[in-house]
């Protein structure tokens, strides 16, 4: 069974009854192999700053024994926090129950795969601290395939041009937070995707930090497939009622062009007095799906309030906490 918050460990490593500065939120799935080199060149990172900090490490749903490198090293670290899921389910629930989890005034989220390199997290805080609310990661020499960089570009353009912040880089997880800039987004993040597109949406002010991005030791888990459902989600979860827009604009189109097309026929049929039996046909199967263009904005605004309603089942389901 889960443990309760109040029977997990002290989170300092400047004392027993410090309370954390910095809280760094790492999401892990079969990272086994390199959990140990990530968990000791974050503290020797960590070490640097001198500020009380705490390292929440989230197991989503692990099948390599990921976990039990976690006890293992909890055993003999007082900073170090470990939530395991009873299944996988993604790496956005398991970045909110790191965050929801975390006490630190800045909040420090990264992947466990080390491809980010933790030696550039007090780079991140600084811009923090120097009074920005997001210092956002930007993978300025990114090490991956064109069929990973093509579709993030594309990902990334509509993010920038729904959310209105130009940013480069909206899928790079290796980012800083003010805790203020996260407390309000905390119902949603999770359950939108892209926690640092959600953030920001919010009016937080935010830095662009030039960060490394190395190679992935294994094979990546981001298939062409699910970079599409990725695009997916963004235009559903940042474009506002995608169902309206698209109904709303058959309806727009397809009723100007009824009344042209009516139009002319009737300017045809009064010039020739020939009645132009097919061409107002045509009108009027156009204004038909002018017409269903606007019942379908109407379903989709339906549909909007009904999923917002029915959608409460839990992000996740704790196996067991450290």
């Amino acid at each position: 069974m889960a443990q309760s918050d109040d029977l997990l460990g002290p989170a300092a490593t400047t004392g027993a009854d410090d309370a954390p500065e910095v809280s760094i939120v790492v999401t892990l799935y079969n990272e086994a192999p390199t959990l140990e080199e990530l968990h000791r060149r974050t503290l020797e990172a960590l070490e640097q700053l001198g500020r009380p900090f705490e390292l929440i490490f989230v197991d989503d749903g692990s099948t390599d024994g990921t976990f039990a490198t976690l006890e293992r090293l909890g055993a003999t670290d007082p900073c170090l926090r470990a939530v395991r899921f009873k299944r996988n389910f993604g790496q956005h629930p398991a970045m909110h129950a790191g965050m929801s989890r975390a006490r630190g005034d800045v909040i420090v989220t990264m992947d466990g795969d080390l491809q980010n390199l933790p030696e550039e997290i007090p780079r991140l805080i600084e811009a923090v601290d120097a009074g920005y609310d997001v210092a956002s990661g930007r993978r300025s020499a990114r090490d991956d395939s064109w069929g990973r960089t093509v579709p993030s570009r594309l990902i990334n353009g509509m993010l920038r041009r729904f959310t209105g912040v130009a940013i480069s880089d909206f899928g790079c997880a290796f980012n800083a937070y003010s805790r203020t800039a996260v407390e309000p987004m905390l119902g949603a993040i999770g359950r939108q995707k892209f926690t640092k597109a959600l953030v920001l949406s919010g009016g937080a002010s935010v830095i662009e930090v030039d960060v490394g991005h190395a190679a992935r030791r294994d094979v990546s888990r981001y298939s062409p497939f699910r970079l599409s459902q990725l695009a997916l989600h963004v235009l559903a979860g940042f474009w506002p009622q995608p169902i309206q827009w698209a109904g709303v604009t058959l309806g727009v189109v397809c009723g100007l062009a009824a009344s042209a097309l009516g139009t002319y026929g009737a300017a045809y049929w009064i010039g020739t007095k020939d009645f132009p039996g097919p061409l107002f046909l045509g009108a009027a199967v156009v204004f038909v799906l002018g017409v269903q263009g606007f019942i379908l904005a109407l379903v989709g605004e339906y549909l909007g309030r009904i999923q917002r309603e029915v959608e409460r089942r839990p992000l996740y389901t704790i196996d067991k906490e450290l």
